[in-house]
């Protein structure tokens, strides 16, 4: 059973895509300006629990799920890791809010599905009005500049891209032990609601899933990298503002400088970092829907 938000429509709606029809799984609520929440690694649009009412009194608000996490579509992923590419994964959000009725909205994307944000600002910009992503500088940044401790703290981004099946089988030897050992950084696991987690734990331990997350870290470290360097060699940068929130315990903070890091790849660019670890909407959701309702005002 998904978690539900109180006084949200679960829908699924069924888009068209390169790799055939796509279920996306989202749920909506509230009125006013549309605002699409995109969820991260190894997560569903449960991550927006404490998030999406408070934002619902103001937005349209749609939270969905990614291709290939929670109740959306689960293909298998090509030998090029096209089905998992940021640019894939964000058309279907697109053709969803199309159906929705949305061809102009704001964005908001915690940890992949910032990457997938990312993607979808630069080859739709103008359907996306504003950008908010969480805890993440460019993709390309980040590997370009992995160094030692980078490695250390994210090694799961070098472990998830090795060849299908090596990170499935291992994964789905334990998942539960994968799952805690992953998510239980700064905050510790205590921060998701045991339904929260009965749902992260039903994805790690769905094969289709496990692939389909796999096959998202291997786009990233591939064909996402190719569709990043073109848009550099081409001198594209987004042109709606952006706002960045990164966490003072996390990662990101302690490698990367996010704020430099985007205003590479971005005209007018906004952050700061917040006192949490790496999970900001389920460690501090107050502060994402005041720093949501500032921005997109």
């Amino acid at each position: 059973m998904a978690v539900s938000f109180q006084g949200f429509e679960q829908k699924l709606i069924t888009v068209s895509s390169d790799d055939g029809p796509m279920e996306i799984a989202c749920q909506v609520g509230g009125s006013g300006p549309a605002l699409l929440l995109l969820h991260g690694f190894p997560q569903t649009k449960a991550i927006w629990h404490q998030v999406a009412p408070a934002l619902a009194k103001h937005y349209t608000v749609v939270a969905a799920d990614l291709r290939g996490y929670g109740a959306s579509s689960k293909p298998h992923g090509k030998p090029d890791h096209s089905t998992y590419s940021k640019r894939a994964m964000a058309a279907d959000q697109v053709a969803l809010m199309k159906a929705l009725g949305h061809e102009q909205f704001f964005l908001l994307g915690h940890d992949r599905g910032g990457r997938v944000s990312h993607r979808m600002a630069m080859d739709h910009p103008g359907s996306i009005q504003k950008l908010m992503v969480l805890d993440i500088s460019p993709t390309l940044c980040m590997y370009e500049n992995t160094t030692m401790e980078f490695a250390k703290g994210y090694w799961h981004w070098f472990f998830l891209i090795q060849p299908e099946p090596v990170p499935e089988t291992m994964i789905g030897a334990n998942p539960e032990y994968w799952l805690k050992n992953h998510m239980g950084r700064h905050a510790g696991t205590g921060i998701f609601t045991p339904d929260r987690w009965l749902e992260y734990l039903a994805g790690a331990s769905n094969p289709q899933s496990m692939h389909a997350m796999c096959e998202d870290y291997r786009a990233a470290a591939t064909i996402d990298l190719v569709h990043d360097r073109a848009d550099r060699e081409a001198g594209k940068i987004l042109q709606m503002p952006l706002h960045v929130l990164w966490g003072e315990h996390g990662l990101v903070n302690k490698c990367f400088k996010p704020l430099d890091d985007w205003k590479k790849v971005a005209n007018e660019v906004s952050g700061k970092s917040v006192p949490c670890g790496h999970y900001i909407p389920e460690e501090m959701p107050e502060l994402v829907v005041a720093e949501a309702m500032k921005f997109f005002s």
